[in-house]
């Protein structure tokens, strides 16, 4: 037997909930994925790229057609340019891409500083490249930045950001003001930003996704980082995408060539050819028809809701629940499955040290017929 280097990791809160949500029957709102298929269109294209052939390495970088395909789409989303051919590169899905970054710029004992709640795959990562997580804390209930604390958090050490908006589990979007603090911050140090905007295509009630990419001062120390599978509903897929300017794409890609090398070809050429299609573009309608329809099946319940800006995420409220306040958000998310039949994320386990609000996470990427049914039992409460 060897000595586990990683003794504090255990299974995720996704594989706890989701297999629980399995074995009692309950309706999965807990993991963030959706339970329709993707365009048949696209699965087409996937399948015409493997029948033509593309089933071999195809270049580390990406293929270009979806390099380009990507810096098209970007700089008519976001006003910025990237040069597909040293600034863009294809991953297996958004976590390599974050692992990728990290594994090109953190020494051991360099500080990345993360904001709690966090998705629960970056301080793992961080520290598996021998960094030391830092944690600034959004300001519940509205998850806000606190700006002060931020810049009392940067010291010498201080390697990294990760930022994330629209932000899983909370829901909410970064503002102009924020990027703009940030930058402040960071203006005279070699801090680079690593930016998670999976959701980029996610934000509702008419408002933009400001994506760094937007900010001409942090695009050039940031890492973009972002996902086809949730864009095109294929999570399973894992393909995502990584821009950066040249000197910070060149360090990512010695990582990445030792890493995975590329990135499944005939999806690859699929989605490049199904780009085309603009799909995207009616994305945020998409979800927000969904939120919509979930949180107006819901209204009734007594668990009160926060307001979902963006992801196609919202979370619940019970503290105002005499019944249910003194379980912790673990317990209370165990029962609502067992004996609800609803499945949900606990927002503790985005914590560190498992701060707990009496919060719990719902997917609402679900079919209609299964947020329908997942409301009626919520209105059982």
């Amino acid at each position: 037997m060897i000595e586990s280097k990683f003794p504090h990791i255990g299974t995720t809160i996704f594989t706890t909930m989701s297999a629980l949500a399995s074995d009692v029957g309950a309706v999965n709102l807990g993991q963030g994925f959706p339970d329709f298929g993707c365009d048949e269109r696209l699965t087409a294209l996937v399948t015409e790229a493997m029948r033509a052939g593309h089933n071999q390495y195809p270049a580390m970088a990406g293929v270009p057609i979806l390099r380009e395909g990507v810096a098209a789409k970007v700089a008519s989303a976001y006003g910025k340019a990237y040069d597909p051919a040293t600034e863009i590169t294809i991953t297996a899905g958004a976590t390599q891409a974050i692992h990728t970054t990290l594994a090109a710029i953190v020494r051991p004992g360099d500080e990345v500083i993360i904001f709690e709640p966090v998705f629960d795959s970056y301080e793992p990562a961080i520290r598996m490249h021998g960094g030391v997580p830092v944690y600034a804390q959004l300001q519940f209930p509205d998850y806000r930045p606190d700006w002060q604390q931020v810049r009392s958090l940067i010291t010498p050490r201080t390697r990294a950001v990760m930022i994330n908006t629209p932000h899983n589990p909370t829901a909410t979007c970064w503002q102009q003001g924020d990027f703009d603090q940030l930058a402040a911050i960071l203006r005279d140090t070699n801090v680079v930003v690593i930016s998670d905007e999976v959701y980029e295509h996610m934000v509702y009630d008419g408002h933009p996704h400001l994506s760094v990419a937007r900010h001409a001062e942090l695009a050039e120390r940031t890492y973009v980082i972002s996902s086809f599978g949730k864009s095109y509903h294929v999570t399973g897929w894992k393909i995502g995408y990584c821009m950066a300017p040249a000197p910070l794409m060149a360090e990512f890609r010695k990582a990445h060539q030792f890493v995975v090398f590329t990135v499944n070809a005939p999806a690859q050429y699929g989605i490049a050819n199904f780009m085309r299609f603009n799909t995207h573009l009616g994305l945020p309608a998409f979800y927000q028809a969904k939120r919509d329809f979930f949180l107006a099946a819901v209204a009734s319940s007594r668990l009160r809701w926060l307001s979902s800006r963006g992801s196609y995420f919202v979370s619940a409220v019970y503290s105002h629940l005499p019944e249910y306040a003194h379980l912790s958000e673990a317990e209370f998310a165990i029962w609502l499955t067992t004996k609800i039949g609803v499945a949900c994320i606990p927002t503790s386990a985005f914590y560190h040290r498992q701060v707990d609000h009496r919060v719990v996470r719902f997917c609402f990427a679900k079919k209609e017929v299964t947020l329908e049914l997942a409301a009626e039992r919520l209105k059982t409460l």
